[in-house]
């Protein structure tokens, strides 16, 4: 889990302006997500500042600062510098006032600026450093992704993993991570996964060592990141082992909080791990679009049981009729007590 984020590493990301303190974006750390917009504090409300998070300034908090006395605003923004407070950003490039950069200048405190609207501005500051301060886990297995599907292939060491993704990003599809695989949940339904930095691009092949997918296969076979939408286990076949043969099992991995569909695939000479993952993936992706093959042959499979079963009744009560005697030809005994 990454503690904190370094000011100049936001002032990367989110392409900000640095109006100020250019020489303490290093120093300055962000440890909490969350973003302030010190409206309550701009009145003199200060029991619940949170000072270690960035104070971010819109429209609404200019404007209202512009009507205050130059010394008010110099006071407020003097209790608004915390030690701890990471920077001050002002969106919508509006104007940064004096007494914002005289509080700011004394307390060490860099002020950023952007273009960007401030409902904009701060989801796209949340979401980064979300994904950056998030509790991580690291996972055994190798993250590919399949037509837009992040699909993570676990299994025992040696069963061809990674082997397995080789074939699949010949084919066109993407790596993100082999052997470890960095999971962070980005919401209570989203897992996103990624490669450590030490990894990153890598893929290790027994016999042939270490290989630079990028370098081998262009940029278009990797990707840094992707949600995590479905597991598949590669498991060694055995003679004893029942394995999913309709696709109607519900079996998931629950990493964090949030629950994944996993399939379990057999392992056996012979077969083609990489076409069987690549078609998984695309009736994993199917089946989220409304259609389900299982359904569709059970759906079958109960019209021809309902078909056979009234075909039976018909013949059943065919041969019911023929044991019954025709009134039409029956012979009636005559007066004298023989037969007509």
């Amino acid at each position: 889990m990454v503690q904190s984020v370094k000011v100049s590493e936001l002032v990367t990301r989110a392409n900000l302006e640095v109006y100020a303190g250019a020489e303490f974006l290093k120093q300055r750390q962000i440890t909490v997500s969350d973003i302030s917009r010190p409206g309550l504090e701009l009145t003199g409300y200060f029991n619940y500042y949170p000072h270690d998070r960035i104070q971010l300034f819109g429209r609404t908090e200019i404007s209202f600062a512009k009507k205050m006395m130059p010394e008010e605003r110099l006071m407020i923004f003097r209790k608004m510098c915390g030690e701890d407070t990471p920077a001050f950003i002002v969106s919508r490039s509006l104007p940064v006032p004096p007494e914002m950069l005289q509080a700011a200048k004394e307390a060490n405190i860099p002020i950023l600026g952007s273009k960007l609207a401030t409902t904009r501005l701060s989801s796209l500051l949340t979401d980064y450093l979300e994904g950056r301060l998030a509790e991580r886990r690291s996972l055994h297995g190798v993250l590919v992704d399949i037509y837009g599907i992040g699909v993570l292939i676990t299994g025992d060491s040696g069963v061809g993993k990674s082997e397995t993704a080789l074939e699949l990003v010949k084919r066109g599809h993407r790596l993100i991570a082999d052997d470890r695989v960095e999971v962070y949940e980005q919401d209570e339904q989203t897992l996103i996964g990624e490669a450590p930095a030490i990894l990153r691009h890598l893929l290790e092949i027994r016999g042939i060592g270490i290989i630079d997918v990028m370098n081998l296969f262009g940029a278009g076979a990797v990707r840094s990141d992707t949600p995590i939408q479905v597991v598949m286990h590669l498991e060694t076949w055995t003679a004893d082992k029942n394995f999913d043969r309709l696709g109607n099992g519900e079996e998931t991995m629950q990493i964090f909080d949030v629950n994944l569909p996993k399939i379990t695939i057999p392992v056996k000479i012979g077969r083609n791990l990489a076409i069987i993952i690549e078609v998984a993936a695309m009736n994993y992706r199917a089946k989220t679009m409304g259609y389900d093959a299982t359904k569709t042959f059970e759906s079958n499979l109960n019209q021809l049981i309902q078909q056979n079963t009234l075909e039976d009744e018909a013949a059943e009560a065919d041969q019911a009729n023929d044991s019954q005697p025709n009134s039409a030809t029956e012979t009636k005994p005559d007066k004298d007590g023989g037969q007509a």
